[in-house]
């Protein structure tokens, strides 16, 4: 197995949905990602929190194959969001957000996380992504998620930034946005004309493309009976794509349609309960289990 890093926010998340009220659950991108990615792999997580985070949820993290070394814990209040779906719950209304500690964060990579392999860039400030970037000194395969944020206001330093990372991982909205280009196949070679070879764009309850050097490949999304909680389902298929290319140690057309595969299939268990509480009630075989009915699933014979 490769070495596996993440970079991002972990979070206290107060969340609503038609199926209950979490106040103050372990949310956060890097912790998402560092869960569904340690299904295949150790995870080195880097992200800073306050005093009043919860000693359980550190040692809920560490329980897993996580590397929690890079988690800082400084003074201050730890980053709050709390935020509501309704209907569909294709996309969260956020109610509030407290950076806290989070809006200060300047991650120095531990000596020993930076000849890390595989890297993860979550989703935060393009300039902030580029440092940790710069700090690597032995990496493969490095890939940055994104959002309409940065690309409003931080275009340029987002195209700086794709020039020296892997992928980019973005929504539907979020690459017609980058590129003004309404087919996603034309917005997707648009941005690998801007220096990643390969672009994965998520298209939520209708799948995800992934379209890079070596494949074009289009998944749909799992037929999930009940959705209870969508918060993190983007980071839990970032986490499954990396900690499987991790695992398999290389990127080719086979590893990455895998992989597209395996981070869709640990989206689909997030958002059946809350924070992380679904992850907790599975392992390897589960996903397994899963992913061979999702392929027999799309089989034509």
């Amino acid at each position: 197995m490769a070495s596996l890093l993440v970079v991002g926010s972990v979070a206290l998340d107060t969340v609503e949905t038609p199926y209950g009220r979490l106040e103050d659950g372990l949310g956060g991108s890097a912790v998402y990602f560092s869960y569904a990615a340690s299904f295949f792999t150790r995870v080195r997580l880097v992200g800073v929190v306050g005093q009043d985070f919860p000693q359980e949820f550190v040692d809920l993290i560490g329980s897993r194959d996580v590397d929690t070394a890079g988690l800082q814990i400084v003074d201050g209040k730890t980053f709050r969001w709390s935020g509501a779906y309704e209907g569909a719950m294709n996309e969260a209304e956020t109610k509030k957000v407290e950076l806290n500690v989070f809006g200060d964060f300047q991650p120095e990579i531990p000596e020993a996380f930076r000849d890390s392999e595989f890297v993860f860039l979550a989703n935060g400030s393009p300039v902030t992504q580029k440092h940790v970037v710069d700090q690597m000194t032995n990496r493969k395969f490095a890939v940055a998620d994104t959002m309409n944020l940065w690309i409003e206001n931080t275009r340029d330093e987002l195209l700086e930034l794709l020039k020296v990372v892997d992928g980019i991982v973005l929504n539907d909205g979020e690459a017609r946005m980058l590129t003004e280009e309404a087919n996603l196949v034309q917005a997707a070679k648009s941005i690998q004309g801007m220096g990643p070879r390969l672009v994965v764009i998520k298209k939520g309850e209708h799948g995800a493309m992934l379209v890079s050097d070596e494949a074009l490949f289009v998944l749909p999304a799992y037929p999930v009976e009940t959705v209870k909680d969508p918060t993190g389902a983007g980071d839990s298929f970032a986490g499954g794509m990396m900690g499987y290319l991790a695992e398999q140690e290389e990127v080719t057309e086979g590893t990455l349609k895998k992989a597209l595969a395996y981070g869709t299939m640990c989206a689909s268990f997030n958002v059946e309960d809350f924070s992380l509480n679904r992850f907790q009630q599975i392992g390897r075989q589960d996903i397994d289990g899963r992913l061979e009915q999702y392929l027999s699933m799309l089989r034509v014979e």
